[in-house]
């Protein structure tokens, strides 16, 4: 898998919709949901948040799959 990033202006979603849609629901679901008493405390939340978001949430634009199934599927395919 040939991968490369390509540079985009920061908070531009005409020109990085995708992540700025994950950025805005990360921020949504968990660095504003609960009031945190420290960043620590916050920063230990947010593997779990990400679990939840790429292994247990189906996502449209995925066929319906998780990220992890998707990502499974792409690998077994190669």
């Amino acid at each position: 898998m040939d991968l490369k990033p390509i540079p985009t202006k920061p908070y531009t979603p005409q020109t990085n919709s995708k992540a700025e849609r994950f950025i805005k629901r990360i921020l949504a679901k968990w660095a504003s949901v609960i009031a945190y008493q420290t960043d620590e405390e916050r920063n230990r939340w947010l593997p779990r948040c990400l679990g939840i978001h790429n292994g247990n949430r189906c996502h449209i634009d995925l066929g319906g799959l998780t990220p992890q199934q998707s990502l499974q599927r792409l690998l077994i395919d190669e």
